[in-house]
């Protein structure tokens, strides 16, 4: 790199600042620092989603995936599409409904008594302390072997760079800071993988050229798209169970963690719903190809790397020149700053809100806003001291994320039913969680044969922990439920055996939500994002009659999807959007 590639850098860092100056002291209060005030528009909340999703581990991870699994390997992740519309069209709405100002407040919403306020603490240090280092180690990771290949800088020290300027300006912005940033960021690092996968193919003699070197390299069978062509057993698991089983950051089933944190921000249950509608499009649908091309590049030009995640990084210094290094770092850069500000800013709202000022409120005492704000930002400093050390333990992004996949695999199904079924109670979700991290541990000191397999029995054995809690502890005290269920409006479905217990009508109006309209949405979606996604890889590999397939499916789905769209928004809230 030269002094004009770090000009693109230098750039960017003056737009944060400015970005900074202009936002510094809008936050009145803890809410305006962790939900921007509830007035962020949709698409702002959309692109923050997918920019989130966007840091610089990812590229390496798809890269590492193809090189080992093929383009099938992926569904490791695609799968959470069926996850990520649930939310959308089951769950957004609700979300917006229930008034929290984090994911965890929802539990004292939903539940009553000891056990909801253990499980409120409980998750709180879990996730803040916990989870939230692990993906901010391996993100961290990710960057680091980029900077290592493509910059001669001291790689730690870098980090600690990065670490304390992303933490200074969440400290000055707040979320709506992250949010704002996001945009620019997403938009430079989208932009950036795009002309390094064009670069890519231009390297390899367009796409009849990597066509042809995929075949004379043998490897035809990395070209698959889906899992039962290479693996039964992963057809099974990813497609038929992980993606409502497993509880994973980003694609919590029923949505959770900084995904819901965004639509907590959004001015209302429409924009929240539009905003997870953008998130899940641009990230199954739109993202994953430019990724793919540049991992078979890597995987053609250096086949013998001992470690194919450094594969993509060794794309960018093999094929881009001055200033298109520079800009494609600082698109790598945006990426990791995006994620990093995004997760302490919201491991500090659960330090906050869940715990600090939770155990105020329950003490009967208060302290001003600006003291809570004050420790708010101290929280921030923490969380990134605790994520960097634990960043120096991680050696690679796949392993990561199948790890957190078998932390959370048998939780699933509590954070879908807990908004549907009133029998669901704080044991429930304790008990989930304790079962699938002791089956975890006991796999990691005796090997399972497989991901599929511990996955498997994690999920069966959780499962029947929580069930069997559920119907031997008390149910949530009637108050609270019906608290919960006049605020929220799930519908009547899961409720009936609450009402029939109690010998009482359900309030008319808190029935009006549709289940048979959310899923008919629901499966047009999951098809349109699809077919959208396989329509372009048929392109690429050059399956012509299968990508006009997919693209009249496309059209179909599309066409369903938007025609009951319209309905369904104006059914939520009987039609009203209150801020």
């Amino acid at each position: 790199m030269g002094y004009i590639d770090y000009s693109f850098i230098g750039v960017y860092f003056v737009l944060l600042a400015i970005i900074a100056v202009y936002l510094r002291g809008r936050d009145a209060n803890t809410d305006d620092f962790f939900t921007s005030g509830r007035n962020i528009h949709w698409a702002l909340a959309g692109f923050s989603m997918v920019a989130t999703t966007f840091a610089a581990d990812t590229p390496l991870a798809v890269t590492l995936i193809v090189a080992r699994d093929g383009i099938s390997g992926n569904w490791i992740w695609w799968n959470f599409a069926l996850s990520g519309m649930l939310t959308v069209f089951f769950f957004s709405h609700l979300w917006k409904r229930s008034g929290v100002s984090t994911d965890l407040e929802f539990i004292e919403l939903r539940y009553s008594g000891k056990p909801a306020r253990f499980l409120r603490i409980f998750r709180a240090l879990y996730l803040s302390i916990g989870i939230n280092s692990i993906i901010l180690g391996w993100v961290t990771i990710g960057m680091g072997k980029i900077l290592a290949i493509t910059m001669d800088w001291p790689v730690w020290a870098s980090m600690g760079i990065l670490y304390l300027i992303t933490s200074l300006y969440i400290i000055f912005t707040g979320l709506r800071g992250v949010i704002i940033a996001d945009f620019f960021q997403f938009i430079i690092a989208l932009a950036g993988s795009f002309f390094l996968a064009f670069t890519a193919l231009d390297y390899l003699g367009g796409l009849d050229g990597m066509r042809q070197k995929i075949l004379d390299a043998g490897l035809i069978s990395k070209t698959h798209f889906f899992p039962w062509e290479n693996s039964l057993d992963n057809w099974v698991i990813w497609l038929a169970m992980m993606w409502w089983a497993s509880w994973y950051p980003g694609a919590e089933p029923g949505g959770g963690g900084y995904i819901a944190q965004r639509m907590f921000s959004t001015r209302n249950e429409k924009d929240s719903l539009y905003a997870t509608i953008l998130f899940n499009v641009m990230h199954y649908a739109f993202r994953p190809w430019p990724w793919i091309i540049v991992a078979f590049a890597s995987i053609l030009v250096f086949p013998s790397l001992d470690d194919p995640e450094k594969g993509y990084p060794m794309m960018m210094t093999k094929l881009l020149s001055s200033p298109f290094l520079g800009i494609m770092m600082t698109g790598f850069l945006a990426a990791f700053m995006s994620t990093l500000s995004t997760h302490l800013n919201w491991a500090a709202s659960y330090l906050v809100h869940d715990i600090y000022r939770e155990s105020h409120r329950r003490r009967g005492t208060s302290r001003s806003e600006n003291h809570y704000l004050l420790v708010s930002r101290m929280a921030i400093l923490f969380a990134m001291g605790l994520s960097f050390i634990t960043s120096y333990f991680f050696d690679t992004v796949k392993g990561a994320w199948e790890f957190l996949l078998a932390l959370g695999a048998g939780t699933g199904p509590v954070y879908l039913l807990r908004w549907y079924w009133w029998r669901i109670n704080a044991w429930s979700e304790i008990s989930a969680m304790a079962g699938a991290a002791l089956i975890t541990g006991i796999f990691y000191f005796f090997q399972a044969p497989s991901l599929a397999f511990q996955l498997l029995v994690t999920t069966g054995a959780t499962t029947f922990l929580w069930l069997s809690v559920t119907f031997l502890t008390k149910p949530v005290e009637d108050s609270t439920l019906l608290h919960f269920f006049r605020k929220v409006k799930p519908g009547l479905a899961g409720f009936k055996g609450f009402f029939d217990r109690m010998g009482e009508n359900p309030p008319m109006d808190s029935t009006r939500s549709s289940l048979r309209d959310s899923f008919i949405l629901w499966i047009s979606s999951v098809v349109m994002i699809y077919s959208l996604l396989f329509g372009v890889g048929f392109f690429l590999f050059g399956q012509y009659p299968s990508m006009i397939i997919s693209a009249g499916i496309f059209l179909g789905s599309g066409t369903i999807t938007g025609i009951r769209l319209r309905g369904f928004i104006r059914s939520l809230d009987g039609g009203h959007h209150h801020k």
